[in-house]
């Protein structure tokens, strides 16, 4: 799947006889029209650029597309294809400019523009729509997601805990087995970790060594699952958590212990807050009680409550329930944003301090969004024939909220925020969008820290 010519949808590949006679540039831009959420976090582009447009195409990727083309009915630009493989070296003759990666952006502004540099390529702009759109809305949309949930914890946080230093750690990818592929998992797990350091999607890891310059972008803990715990048995269930605490318990350690196989609070009252509680007690470390269960906003508040009964609590400097410091809940079962802001207004309501819980999210985070969830699109806006360029748009009656942009755009910030404008009503170091590819060449390349920095405002 590595052909990047086949890397389109099937009737883009008639479209290179479609543009006007003397066409010889098509200007394109990305943008969220709208959606979810006010603003964007953009990311992800650098990833697209390093594993598909830094490696040319060969005269074998060249043949394998047109007969498959051929085969599959359309048409195929062999000498199209031809011209960059030997003027070109093979590498697309394309120039991408886009906001810094990290930077939120409301939504119905320019974030990326792409333009053909060959005269005769007019037609590769919108050829390599699909793949670019695609790389674009995902990995944002998830940075997007995640950065929104950071934004609910950072606030109860703010609320109710003397501090925000366990915030980075307070949402963890849960995601790998519920995406769609491996890719997806890299790339996803990736936008996450703009936002937040907690994650067990090992794909993610190695995204952000190979394209962000990132040795450890994440890190996770030992975790029980239902698996490790039931087959001790019922009988068992004690044995099954004592050998937790002994394997992975000790001075600064973590351990995460799933624990509602049988009954949730009856692992709370009577074996961890009774058998098992002086071994948790000087652990030396930190014990994260899960439960998987059960409506989430009624079962997390009573749990932290019932192990506060068992191991007593501290009130901090805003007058909030505070567990001590060996014991905590994780939530990671039926976590969304809506879900988050709903157990943690509890958690306030009954006087508990936020500190006391992290959240782990899987498919909500990875996988239950798509294109329309921020109605992400990439249109033309300008073409250039013989020498004028002329403006480019759609209209359509039916529905104002697809009208597109117009021009060759710019990006500006100013003090009210972003804003799209034409690219002759700006100079060069006031647009916002910069250089990021050019003829076969990765031009800017952002460490996993710019980005997190950026997202941070900082």
């Amino acid at each position: 799947m590595q052909n990047p010519i086949l890397n389109t949808d099937s009737y883009k590949t008639s479209h290179f006889v479609q543009y006007p006679e003397g066409a010889e540039y098509v200007s394109s831009y990305i943008e969220s029209r709208g959606g979810v959420y006010p603003n964007t976090v953009f990311f992800g582009l650098q990833m697209f650029i390093k594993q598909y447009l830094t490696k040319p195409i060969t005269l074998a990727d060249i043949d394998e597309a047109e007969e498959i083309c051929t085969e599959h009915g359309v048409p195929f630009n062999r000498p199209g294809w031809v011209h960059i493989l030997e003027a070109h070296q093979g590498y697309f003759p394309l120039h991408i400019e886009a906001v810094a990666e990290g930077s939120q952006v409301p939504v119905g502004n320019v974030l990326v523009q792409v333009v053909n540099t060959d005269p005769t390529c007019a037609w590769l702009t919108s050829y390599i729509e699909t793949a670019l759109l695609r790389a674009i809305w995902y990995s944002t949309t998830v940075a997007t997601l995640s950065k929104s949930c950071h934004t609910i914890i950072a606030r109860y946080l703010n609320e109710t805990a003397d501090d925000c230093s366990g915030l980075p750690f307070k949402l963890h990818d849960f995601g790998a087995r519920g995406a769609s592929s491996e890719e997806t998992t890299a790339i996803g797990g990736l936008a996450h970790l703009v936002n937040f350091m907690g994650t067990d999607s090992l794909s993610a890891i190695v995204a952000a060594r190979r394209y962000y310059h990132t040795k450890m972008a994440g890190f996770s803990i030992p975790a029980a699952e239902h698996s490790t715990i039931t087959s001790w048995g019922r009988d068992g269930e004690t044995a099954a958590y004592a050998n937790m605490l002994k394997q992975f318990g000790g001075e600064g350690k973590l351990l995460a212990v799933v624990s509602d196989s049988y009954d949730f609070f009856n692992a709370i009252d009577n074996i961890w807050g009774g058998e098992l509680k002086t071994q948790v007690e000087h652990t030396g470390g930190t014990l994260v009680i899960r439960p998987d269960s059960g409506e989430p906003v009624e079962i997390v508040p009573e749990a932290i409550e019932r192990l506060m009964k068992k191991f007593g609590f501290s009130v901090n400097s805003k007058g909030y329930k505070v567990l001590p410091p060996y014991v905590r809940v994780i939530q990671g079962d039926g976590v969304c944003a809506t879900a988050i802001a709903a157990i943690l207004a509890e958690l306030q309501k009954r006087g508990l301090s936020a500190d006391n819980l992290g959240f782990g999210m899987g498919g909500e985070l990875l996988q239950k969004i798509n294109r329309d969830t921020q109605k992400f699109a990439m249109k033309a806006s300008a073409i250039c024939i013989n020498g004028v360029w002329r403006d480019v748009y759609k209209d359509p009656i039916t529905d104002q909220g697809k009208r597109s942009k117009k021009g060759r755009l710019a990006l500006i910030k100013d003090d009210e925020g972003y804003k799209t404008v034409p690219l002759s009503n700006v100079t060069q170091d006031e647009n916002q969008l910069i250089t990021i590819f050019n003829n076969g060449k990765l031009v800017k390349d952002y460490t996993l820290e710019q980005v997190r920095q950026k997202a941070l405002g900082i």
